[in-house]
Protein backbone atom coordinates (compact mmCIF):
# COMPACT_ATOMS: atom_id res chain seq x y z
CA UNK A 1 0.00 0.00 0.00
CA UNK A 2 0.97 3.55 -0.82
CA UNK A 3 2.89 6.29 1.40
CA UNK A 4 1.95 8.64 -0.15
CA UNK A 5 -0.40 11.42 0.77
CA UNK A 6 -2.57 14.43 -0.64
CA UNK A 7 -2.55 17.20 2.10
CA UNK A 8 -5.90 18.77 2.04
CA UNK A 9 -7.50 21.67 4.17
CA UNK A 10 -11.45 21.59 5.05
CA UNK A 11 -13.27 24.79 6.51
CA UNK A 12 -16.51 25.86 7.42
CA UNK A 13 -17.85 28.70 8.00
CA UNK A 14 -21.61 30.29 8.52
CA UNK A 15 -20.88 33.29 7.09
CA UNK A 16 -24.16 35.09 8.49
CA UNK A 17 -25.40 35.98 5.03
CA UNK A 18 -22.77 38.82 4.55
CA UNK A 19 -20.00 39.71 3.01
CA UNK A 20 -16.46 38.25 4.12
CA UNK A 21 -14.59 40.78 5.13
CA UNK A 22 -11.41 39.99 3.21
CA UNK A 23 -7.90 41.26 5.10
CA UNK A 24 -9.89 39.37 8.70
CA UNK A 25 -10.83 36.31 7.10
CA UNK A 26 -7.24 35.86 5.09
CA UNK A 27 -5.33 36.79 8.62
CA UNK A 28 -7.22 33.90 10.45
CA UNK A 29 -7.18 31.68 7.32
CA UNK A 30 -3.34 32.05 7.38
CA UNK A 31 -3.47 30.66 10.66
CA UNK A 32 -5.09 27.46 9.36
CA UNK A 33 -2.16 27.20 6.66
CA UNK A 34 0.63 27.40 9.28
CA UNK A 35 -0.96 24.95 11.56
CA UNK A 36 1.19 21.87 11.57
CA UNK A 37 2.36 22.53 8.41
CA UNK A 38 5.51 24.30 6.28
CA UNK A 39 3.92 24.51 2.90
CA UNK A 40 0.57 25.06 1.06
CA UNK A 41 -1.97 22.60 1.05
CA UNK A 42 -2.79 21.23 -2.31
CA UNK A 43 -6.52 21.19 -2.10
CA UNK A 44 -8.54 23.28 0.20
CA UNK A 45 -12.58 23.19 0.62
CA UNK A 46 -14.79 25.90 1.91
CA UNK A 47 -18.02 24.51 3.10
CA UNK A 48 -19.97 27.90 3.30
CA UNK A 49 -23.65 28.31 5.18
CA UNK A 50 -25.84 31.45 4.92
CA UNK A 51 -23.24 32.58 2.48
CA UNK A 52 -25.44 35.20 1.13
CA UNK A 53 -29.16 36.90 1.94
CA UNK A 54 -31.61 34.77 1.41
CA UNK A 55 -33.39 36.23 -1.92
CA UNK A 56 -29.77 36.26 -3.04
CA UNK A 57 -29.10 32.70 -2.40
CA UNK A 58 -32.05 31.58 -4.17
CA UNK A 59 -31.38 33.67 -7.22
CA UNK A 60 -28.27 32.49 -7.76
CA UNK A 61 -25.60 33.26 -10.16
CA UNK A 62 -24.70 36.73 -11.40
CA UNK A 63 -26.11 37.64 -7.18
CA UNK A 64 -23.55 35.48 -5.54
CA UNK A 65 -20.25 35.92 -7.32
CA UNK A 66 -19.27 38.90 -4.93
CA UNK A 67 -19.92 36.62 -1.91
CA UNK A 68 -17.88 33.68 -3.59
CA UNK A 69 -15.22 36.44 -5.17
CA UNK A 70 -14.13 37.58 -1.81
CA UNK A 71 -13.50 33.96 -0.40
CA UNK A 72 -10.85 33.36 -2.96
CA UNK A 73 -9.47 36.48 -2.48
CA UNK A 74 -9.00 36.02 1.15
CA UNK A 75 -7.45 32.17 0.60
CA UNK A 76 -4.81 33.71 -2.12
CA UNK A 77 -3.81 36.52 0.09
CA UNK A 78 -3.69 34.14 3.10
CA UNK A 79 -1.28 32.02 1.33
CA UNK A 80 0.91 34.79 0.23
CA UNK A 81 0.96 36.24 3.72
CA UNK A 82 2.37 32.45 4.69
CA UNK A 83 4.72 32.25 1.99
CA UNK A 84 6.27 35.66 2.47
CA UNK A 85 6.97 34.64 6.46
CA UNK A 86 9.49 31.86 5.77
CA UNK A 87 11.39 30.42 3.07
CA UNK A 88 8.83 27.91 1.43
CA UNK A 89 8.49 27.05 -2.32
CA UNK A 90 5.66 27.49 -3.76
CA UNK A 91 5.37 24.94 -6.59
CA UNK A 92 2.02 26.08 -7.80
CA UNK A 93 4.43 28.57 -9.20
CA UNK A 94 5.31 26.58 -12.45
CA UNK A 95 1.49 25.24 -13.28
CA UNK A 96 0.91 26.38 -16.50
CA UNK A 97 -3.09 26.66 -15.34
CA UNK A 98 -4.42 29.57 -14.85
CA UNK A 99 -6.92 30.71 -12.59
CA UNK A 100 -10.99 30.92 -12.82
CA UNK A 101 -12.53 34.91 -13.89
CA UNK A 102 -14.43 34.16 -10.53
CA UNK A 103 -10.92 34.48 -8.26
CA UNK A 104 -9.43 38.09 -8.43
CA UNK A 105 -5.81 38.49 -7.43
CA UNK A 106 -5.06 40.24 -4.23
CA UNK A 107 -3.04 43.55 -4.57
CA UNK A 108 -0.52 42.01 -2.24
CA UNK A 109 -0.47 38.52 -4.10
CA UNK A 110 2.49 39.85 -6.43
CA UNK A 111 -0.19 39.40 -9.08
CA UNK A 112 0.10 35.45 -8.81
CA UNK A 113 -3.02 33.35 -7.27
CA UNK A 114 -1.71 30.18 -5.48
CA UNK A 115 -4.81 28.86 -5.54
CA UNK A 116 -7.07 27.99 -8.52
CA UNK A 117 -10.96 27.52 -8.00
CA UNK A 118 -12.82 24.28 -9.40
CA UNK A 119 -16.20 24.58 -8.86
CA UNK A 120 -18.34 26.77 -6.73
CA UNK A 121 -21.72 25.72 -6.36
CA UNK A 122 -24.71 26.50 -3.77
CA UNK A 123 -28.36 25.07 -3.03
CA UNK A 124 -29.90 28.22 -1.63
CA UNK A 125 -28.01 29.17 1.87
CA UNK A 126 -25.12 26.71 1.64
CA UNK A 127 -22.63 26.41 -1.10
CA UNK A 128 -19.02 24.60 -1.37
CA UNK A 129 -15.92 25.63 -3.12
CA UNK A 130 -13.22 23.74 -4.29
CA UNK A 131 -9.72 25.12 -4.90
CA UNK A 132 -6.56 23.36 -5.80
CA UNK A 133 -3.06 24.36 -6.42
CA UNK A 134 -2.57 22.27 -9.19
CA UNK A 135 -6.72 22.36 -11.02
CA UNK A 136 -5.25 19.61 -13.75
CA UNK A 137 -4.97 17.18 -11.15
CA UNK A 138 -8.63 17.05 -10.17
CA UNK A 139 -10.78 15.19 -13.32
CA UNK A 140 -13.99 13.69 -13.17
CA UNK A 141 -16.16 16.42 -11.25
CA UNK A 142 -19.27 15.35 -10.06
CA UNK A 143 -21.95 17.51 -8.37
CA UNK A 144 -24.78 16.92 -6.13
CA UNK A 145 -27.52 19.02 -4.52
CA UNK A 146 -30.66 18.37 -2.39
CA UNK A 147 -32.80 20.55 -0.14
CA UNK A 148 -34.35 19.79 3.04
CA UNK A 149 -36.25 22.96 4.15
CA UNK A 150 -39.43 25.08 3.55
CA UNK A 151 -41.04 22.40 0.73
CA UNK A 152 -37.72 21.22 0.09
CA UNK A 153 -36.23 24.30 -0.81
CA UNK A 154 -32.45 25.05 -0.02
CA UNK A 155 -33.14 27.20 2.96
CA UNK A 156 -31.53 23.98 4.94
CA UNK A 157 -29.66 21.75 2.58
CA UNK A 158 -26.43 20.06 1.44
CA UNK A 159 -24.65 20.76 -1.30
CA UNK A 160 -21.56 18.15 -2.97
CA UNK A 161 -18.68 18.22 -4.77
CA UNK A 162 -17.45 14.84 -5.72
CA UNK A 163 -13.84 14.25 -8.31
CA UNK A 164 -10.58 12.33 -8.85
CA UNK A 165 -7.33 13.44 -7.79
CA UNK A 166 -4.54 12.67 -9.46
CA UNK A 167 -0.49 12.86 -8.50
CA UNK A 168 2.00 13.70 -10.48
CA UNK A 169 3.64 10.15 -9.16
CA UNK A 170 0.94 8.16 -11.38
CA UNK A 171 -1.08 7.86 -8.27
CA UNK A 172 -4.72 9.17 -7.96
CA UNK A 173 -7.86 8.85 -5.28
CA UNK A 174 -11.51 9.80 -5.34
CA UNK A 175 -12.34 12.50 -2.99
CA UNK A 176 -16.57 13.43 -2.35
CA UNK A 177 -17.02 16.56 -0.22
CA UNK A 178 -20.35 17.32 1.67
CA UNK A 179 -21.58 20.70 2.98
CA UNK A 180 -24.24 21.10 4.81
CA UNK A 181 -26.81 23.36 7.14
CA UNK A 182 -29.09 21.01 9.24
CA UNK A 183 -32.17 22.20 11.18
CA UNK A 184 -31.23 24.71 14.14
CA UNK A 185 -32.93 25.30 17.54
CA UNK A 186 -32.29 23.37 20.57
CA UNK A 187 -35.26 21.14 20.23
CA UNK A 188 -35.20 20.01 16.85
CA UNK A 189 -32.64 17.01 17.56
CA UNK A 190 -35.11 14.81 15.78
CA UNK A 191 -35.47 17.23 12.86
CA UNK A 192 -31.74 17.30 12.92
CA UNK A 193 -31.21 13.53 12.32
CA UNK A 194 -34.17 13.70 9.77
CA UNK A 195 -31.83 15.67 7.30
CA UNK A 196 -28.72 13.38 7.86
CA UNK A 197 -31.53 10.79 6.50
CA UNK A 198 -32.59 13.35 3.31
CA UNK A 199 -29.11 13.45 2.52
CA UNK A 200 -28.30 10.00 2.48
CA UNK A 201 -31.02 9.32 0.65
CA UNK A 202 -31.14 12.15 -2.07
CA UNK A 203 -27.54 13.66 -2.46
CA UNK A 204 -27.02 11.58 -5.23
CA UNK A 205 -24.23 12.38 -8.21
CA UNK A 206 -26.15 11.04 -11.08
CA UNK A 207 -29.99 10.70 -11.48
CA UNK A 208 -31.69 7.37 -10.00
CA UNK A 209 -34.18 7.59 -12.56
CA UNK A 210 -31.84 7.04 -15.39
CA UNK A 211 -29.91 4.80 -13.90
CA UNK A 212 -33.35 2.44 -13.66
CA UNK A 213 -33.94 3.63 -17.15
CA UNK A 214 -31.02 1.55 -18.28
CA UNK A 215 -31.68 -1.37 -16.09
CA UNK A 216 -34.96 -1.67 -17.21
CA UNK A 217 -33.81 -1.34 -20.97
CA UNK A 218 -31.40 -3.68 -20.02
CA UNK A 219 -33.68 -6.36 -18.09
CA UNK A 220 -36.14 -5.70 -21.30
CA UNK A 221 -32.77 -7.12 -23.74
CA UNK A 222 -32.39 -9.84 -21.56
CA UNK A 223 -36.13 -11.02 -21.40
CA UNK A 224 -36.30 -10.98 -25.14
CA UNK A 225 -33.07 -12.97 -25.76
CA UNK A 226 -34.23 -15.28 -22.86
CA UNK A 227 -37.83 -16.14 -24.36
CA UNK A 228 -36.34 -16.52 -27.89
CA UNK A 229 -33.79 -19.14 -25.83
CA UNK A 230 -36.89 -20.74 -24.27
CA UNK A 231 -39.25 -21.10 -26.84
CA UNK A 232 -36.44 -23.32 -29.17
CA UNK A 233 -35.90 -25.33 -25.98
CA UNK A 234 -38.19 -27.67 -23.59
CA UNK A 235 -37.09 -27.62 -20.29
CA UNK A 236 -38.48 -28.18 -17.04
CA UNK A 237 -40.77 -25.42 -15.69
CA UNK A 238 -39.36 -25.50 -11.96
CA UNK A 239 -36.03 -25.21 -13.84
CA UNK A 240 -36.90 -22.12 -15.63
CA UNK A 241 -38.09 -20.38 -12.38
CA UNK A 242 -35.31 -21.06 -10.75
CA UNK A 243 -33.44 -19.40 -12.96
CA UNK A 244 -35.61 -16.33 -13.21
CA UNK A 245 -35.43 -16.07 -9.38
CA UNK A 246 -31.43 -16.05 -9.60
CA UNK A 247 -31.38 -13.38 -12.86
CA UNK A 248 -34.08 -10.95 -11.04
CA UNK A 249 -31.80 -11.21 -7.61
CA UNK A 250 -28.73 -10.32 -9.78
CA UNK A 251 -30.31 -7.57 -11.15
CA UNK A 252 -31.10 -6.60 -7.55
CA UNK A 253 -27.55 -6.88 -6.53
CA UNK A 254 -26.51 -4.60 -9.32
CA UNK A 255 -29.26 -2.09 -8.95
CA UNK A 256 -27.95 -1.40 -5.14
CA UNK A 257 -24.61 -1.54 -6.58
CA UNK A 258 -25.22 1.33 -8.94
CA UNK A 259 -26.91 3.44 -6.71
CA UNK A 260 -24.10 2.90 -3.79
CA UNK A 261 -21.87 4.34 -6.60
CA UNK A 262 -23.89 7.97 -7.41
CA UNK A 263 -24.71 7.89 -3.37
CA UNK A 264 -22.28 10.08 -0.70
CA UNK A 265 -20.92 6.88 0.28
CA UNK A 266 -19.97 5.64 -3.15
CA UNK A 267 -17.39 2.68 -1.82
CA UNK A 268 -14.26 3.51 -4.29
CA UNK A 269 -13.96 6.91 -2.92
CA UNK A 270 -13.13 9.29 0.70
CA UNK A 271 -15.65 11.47 2.03
CA UNK A 272 -15.72 14.47 4.01
CA UNK A 273 -18.52 15.80 5.67
CA UNK A 274 -18.60 19.49 6.88
CA UNK A 275 -21.23 22.50 7.78
CA UNK A 276 -23.07 24.06 10.42
CA UNK A 277 -24.49 20.65 12.01
CA UNK A 278 -26.28 22.73 14.86
CA UNK A 279 -26.06 20.11 17.05
CA UNK A 280 -26.07 21.33 20.55
CA UNK A 281 -25.57 20.59 24.15
CA UNK A 282 -29.36 20.74 25.36
CA UNK A 283 -33.22 20.49 23.93
CA UNK A 284 -33.97 23.01 25.53
CA UNK A 285 -33.31 26.75 25.84
CA UNK A 286 -31.48 28.02 28.29
CA UNK A 287 -32.97 30.27 31.45
CA UNK A 288 -31.17 33.53 32.93
CA UNK A 289 -29.87 31.21 35.81
CA UNK A 290 -28.28 28.46 33.26
CA UNK A 291 -24.51 28.17 33.42
CA UNK A 292 -22.61 28.65 29.98
CA UNK A 293 -19.20 27.39 29.01
CA UNK A 294 -16.23 29.85 29.22
CA UNK A 295 -12.75 29.85 28.57
CA UNK A 296 -11.36 29.77 32.22
CA UNK A 297 -9.43 26.55 32.57
CA UNK A 298 -10.12 26.97 36.60
CA UNK A 299 -13.05 27.50 36.22
CA UNK A 300 -16.29 24.58 36.83
CA UNK A 301 -17.91 25.77 33.91
CA UNK A 302 -14.62 25.49 31.63
CA UNK A 303 -15.92 24.34 28.32
CA UNK A 304 -14.33 20.94 27.94
CA UNK A 305 -16.63 20.07 31.21
CA UNK A 306 -19.32 20.55 28.60
CA UNK A 307 -18.84 17.99 26.04
CA UNK A 308 -20.38 15.22 27.30
CA UNK A 309 -23.68 17.19 26.74
CA UNK A 310 -22.88 17.20 22.95
CA UNK A 311 -25.68 16.12 21.32
CA UNK A 312 -23.80 15.13 17.83
CA UNK A 313 -21.38 13.00 19.36
CA UNK A 314 -24.09 11.17 21.11
CA UNK A 315 -26.13 10.82 18.39
CA UNK A 316 -23.43 9.33 16.09
CA UNK A 317 -21.88 6.98 18.35
CA UNK A 318 -25.70 5.79 18.87
CA UNK A 319 -26.27 5.35 14.97
CA UNK A 320 -28.44 7.69 14.52
CA UNK A 321 -26.93 10.38 12.80
CA UNK A 322 -23.56 10.70 10.23
CA UNK A 323 -23.20 7.26 10.21
CA UNK A 324 -20.08 5.23 9.97
CA UNK A 325 -18.31 8.91 10.03
CA UNK A 326 -15.44 9.81 12.48
CA UNK A 327 -14.18 12.92 14.15
CA UNK A 328 -10.96 14.15 15.66
CA UNK A 329 -11.13 15.22 19.00
CA UNK A 330 -12.72 18.58 19.67
CA UNK A 331 -10.53 20.77 21.61
CA UNK A 332 -11.35 24.21 20.94
CA UNK A 333 -14.42 26.33 22.48
CA UNK A 334 -18.21 26.28 21.27
CA UNK A 335 -18.17 28.02 17.91
CA UNK A 336 -22.05 29.47 18.33
CA UNK A 337 -23.45 31.40 19.29
CA UNK A 338 -21.25 35.05 19.60
CA UNK A 339 -22.40 38.79 19.91
CA UNK A 340 -19.46 40.81 18.87
CA UNK A 341 -18.96 44.03 21.00
CA UNK A 342 -20.60 47.07 19.85
CA UNK A 343 -17.97 49.09 20.99
CA UNK A 344 -14.78 46.80 19.27
CA UNK A 345 -13.50 49.07 16.20
CA UNK A 346 -15.00 48.29 13.02
CA UNK A 347 -12.18 46.08 11.43
CA UNK A 348 -10.21 47.79 7.97
CA UNK A 349 -11.13 47.10 4.38
CA UNK A 350 -7.64 46.52 3.41
CA UNK A 351 -3.87 46.78 4.03
CA UNK A 352 -1.80 49.67 5.12
CA UNK A 353 -0.75 49.90 1.42
CA UNK A 354 2.96 48.35 1.47
CA UNK A 355 1.86 44.89 1.15
CA UNK A 356 2.07 44.31 4.90
CA UNK A 357 -0.95 43.22 7.05
CA UNK A 358 -2.60 45.82 9.48
CA UNK A 359 -2.74 44.94 13.03
CA UNK A 360 -6.09 44.78 14.62
CA UNK A 361 -7.03 44.35 18.07
CA UNK A 362 -9.06 41.26 18.76
CA UNK A 363 -12.78 40.80 18.56
CA UNK A 364 -14.40 41.48 21.85
CA UNK A 365 -17.37 39.27 22.12
CA UNK A 366 -20.00 37.50 24.84
CA UNK A 367 -21.92 34.54 24.37
CA UNK A 368 -25.59 35.59 23.20
CA UNK A 369 -27.83 34.43 26.62
CA UNK A 370 -30.61 33.43 24.24
CA UNK A 371 -28.92 29.90 23.14
CA UNK A 372 -26.96 27.53 24.83
CA UNK A 373 -23.12 27.81 23.41
CA UNK A 374 -22.60 24.60 21.34
CA UNK A 375 -20.22 22.92 18.88
CA UNK A 376 -22.08 23.70 15.98
CA UNK A 377 -19.81 23.42 13.29
CA UNK A 378 -18.23 20.51 12.63
CA UNK A 379 -16.03 18.19 9.88
CA UNK A 380 -15.96 14.98 10.17
CA UNK A 381 -14.48 12.45 7.72
CA UNK A 382 -14.79 8.32 6.47
CA UNK A 383 -12.15 6.59 7.81
CA UNK A 384 -10.12 4.37 5.52
CA UNK A 385 -11.57 0.89 6.03
CA UNK A 386 -10.05 -2.10 7.59
CA UNK A 387 -8.99 -3.79 4.29
CA UNK A 388 -6.47 -0.74 3.35
CA UNK A 389 -3.05 -0.51 5.38
CA UNK A 390 -3.34 3.09 5.96
CA UNK A 391 -5.18 6.05 7.76
CA UNK A 392 -6.26 9.53 8.07
CA UNK A 393 -3.94 11.61 9.58
CA UNK A 394 -5.50 14.71 11.37
CA UNK A 395 -2.92 17.63 11.74
CA UNK A 396 -4.98 20.23 13.14
CA UNK A 397 -8.53 20.37 13.92
CA UNK A 398 -9.26 23.64 15.55
CA UNK A 399 -11.53 26.99 15.41
CA UNK A 400 -10.79 30.17 14.07
CA UNK A 401 -11.27 33.20 16.08
CA UNK A 402 -14.67 35.47 16.48
CA UNK A 403 -15.02 37.68 13.39
CA UNK A 404 -16.74 40.63 13.61
CA UNK A 405 -19.31 39.58 10.56
CA UNK A 406 -20.98 36.41 11.78
CA UNK A 407 -21.92 34.96 15.10
CA UNK A 408 -20.03 31.21 14.24
CA UNK A 409 -16.43 30.59 14.52
CA UNK A 410 -14.85 29.23 11.72
CA UNK A 411 -13.65 25.50 11.93
CA UNK A 412 -10.68 23.48 9.47
CA UNK A 413 -9.47 20.12 9.67
CA UNK A 414 -5.92 19.81 8.15
CA UNK A 415 -5.60 16.26 7.33
CA UNK A 416 -3.08 14.30 5.32
CA UNK A 417 -5.52 11.71 2.95
CA UNK A 418 -3.63 8.76 1.53
CA UNK A 419 -3.39 8.18 -2.06
CA UNK A 420 -5.44 4.80 -2.24
CA UNK A 421 -7.21 3.89 -5.63
CA UNK A 422 -10.11 3.55 -6.21
CA UNK A 423 -9.94 0.25 -6.77
CA UNK A 424 -8.31 -0.99 -3.52
CA UNK A 425 -10.43 1.27 -1.47
CA UNK A 426 -13.52 -0.28 -2.65
CA UNK A 427 -14.84 -3.48 -0.78
CA UNK A 428 -13.05 -6.85 -1.93
CA UNK A 429 -15.94 -9.46 -2.66
CA UNK A 430 -14.96 -11.65 0.10
CA UNK A 431 -16.00 -8.66 2.26
CA UNK A 432 -19.47 -7.73 0.01
CA UNK A 433 -20.36 -11.54 0.60
CA UNK A 434 -19.67 -11.61 4.46
CA UNK A 435 -21.67 -8.82 4.93
CA UNK A 436 -24.56 -10.11 2.97
CA UNK A 437 -24.38 -13.34 4.59
CA UNK A 438 -24.31 -11.73 8.17
CA UNK A 439 -27.79 -10.55 7.32
CA UNK A 440 -30.04 -8.40 4.94
CA UNK A 441 -28.08 -7.49 2.20
CA UNK A 442 -30.38 -4.50 1.49
CA UNK A 443 -29.94 -1.49 2.38
CA UNK A 444 -31.53 -0.05 6.05
CA UNK A 445 -29.77 -3.00 7.14
CA UNK A 446 -26.62 -2.15 7.98
CA UNK A 447 -26.20 -1.69 12.06
CA UNK A 448 -22.28 -1.79 12.51
CA UNK A 449 -21.45 -2.24 9.00
CA UNK A 450 -19.39 0.07 6.75
CA UNK A 451 -21.47 2.46 5.05
CA UNK A 452 -19.05 1.60 2.32
CA UNK A 453 -19.94 -1.83 2.14
CA UNK A 454 -24.21 -1.63 2.78
CA UNK A 455 -26.10 1.80 2.77
CA UNK A 456 -27.65 2.82 5.85
CA UNK A 457 -30.98 3.95 3.93
CA UNK A 458 -32.32 3.58 0.28
CA UNK A 459 -31.75 5.71 -2.48
CA UNK A 460 -34.17 7.84 -3.07
CA UNK A 461 -35.10 7.10 -7.03
CA UNK A 462 -37.09 10.44 -7.19
CA UNK A 463 -34.21 12.82 -5.83
CA UNK A 464 -33.07 14.91 -8.53
CA UNK A 465 -37.47 15.18 -10.00
CA UNK A 466 -37.34 16.44 -6.30
CA UNK A 467 -34.85 19.00 -6.09
CA UNK A 468 -35.71 19.89 -9.94
CA UNK A 469 -39.10 21.20 -8.47
CA UNK A 470 -37.76 22.81 -5.39
CA UNK A 471 -34.98 24.80 -7.23
CA UNK A 472 -38.42 26.60 -9.33
CA UNK A 473 -39.96 27.15 -6.12
CA UNK A 474 -36.35 28.64 -4.93
CA UNK A 475 -36.12 30.97 -7.61
CA UNK A 476 -40.18 32.37 -7.47
CA UNK A 477 -39.26 32.99 -3.96
CA UNK A 478 -36.00 34.37 -4.68
CA UNK A 479 -37.22 36.84 -6.94
CA UNK A 480 -40.47 37.67 -4.60
CA UNK A 481 -38.35 38.35 -1.91
CA UNK A 482 -35.63 40.69 -3.61
CA UNK A 483 -38.26 42.96 -5.25
CA UNK A 484 -40.62 42.91 -2.29
CA UNK A 485 -37.65 43.27 0.52
CA UNK A 486 -34.40 45.18 -0.80
CA UNK A 487 -33.32 48.87 -2.62
CA UNK A 488 -33.07 47.08 -5.65
CA UNK A 489 -35.95 45.09 -5.63
CA UNK A 490 -37.66 48.27 -4.97
CA UNK A 491 -36.02 50.09 -7.70
CA UNK A 492 -36.73 47.58 -10.64
CA UNK A 493 -40.38 46.92 -9.43
CA UNK A 494 -40.36 51.21 -9.62
CA UNK A 495 -39.39 51.63 -12.60
CA UNK A 496 -41.43 48.38 -14.15
CA UNK A 497 -44.78 49.96 -12.90
CA UNK A 498 -43.78 53.71 -14.34
CA UNK A 499 -42.87 52.25 -17.31
CA UNK A 500 -46.37 50.60 -17.64
CA UNK A 501 -48.34 53.40 -16.34
CA UNK A 502 -46.85 55.58 -19.22
CA UNK A 503 -47.48 52.73 -21.83
CA UNK A 504 -50.72 52.98 -20.91
CA UNK A 505 -51.25 56.55 -20.90
CA UNK A 506 -49.40 56.58 -24.41
CA UNK A 507 -52.20 54.31 -25.27
CA UNK A 508 -55.00 55.74 -23.99
CA UNK A 509 -53.96 59.16 -25.64
CA UNK A 510 -53.19 57.68 -28.84
CA UNK A 511 -56.78 56.28 -28.98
Amino acid sequence: MTDSTLDLLVLTFNCAAKLVNVPEFARHLRTALEREAADLPEVVVLSLQEVAPLSYAFIGDYFLKQYFERFGEALNLAASLHLQTGNHQDASATSSTSSLPLVHTSPSNGGRNHFTLIRALNVGYTAIMLFARHPDRLTNIQAAEVGFGVAEMGNKGAVGLRALYEAGNGESTELTFVSTHLAAMEWNLPRRNANWGAIMRGLTFEDPEEVLSRMRRDAASRSQSRSLSSSSEEGDASEQARLLREEHHEQDLRLQQHFHNLSVFKPSSHLFVAGDLNYRISTTSPTPYSAFPNLDPGSENYYTNFLHLDQLTRERLAGRTLHGLSESPVTFPPTYKYVVDSKAPPAGDGDDGDGEEEEEEEVKWVFAPHRYPGWTDRILFLELPPWVDAKMRVRAYDALPVMRTSDHRPVFLRVDVPLVSPADLAPPAAVRESAAGAGSASPGASNGVDPRVRLPVEIDPEAWERRAAGRKREIAAGWTMFLGSTRQGALILGTLLAATAGGYWLFRSSS
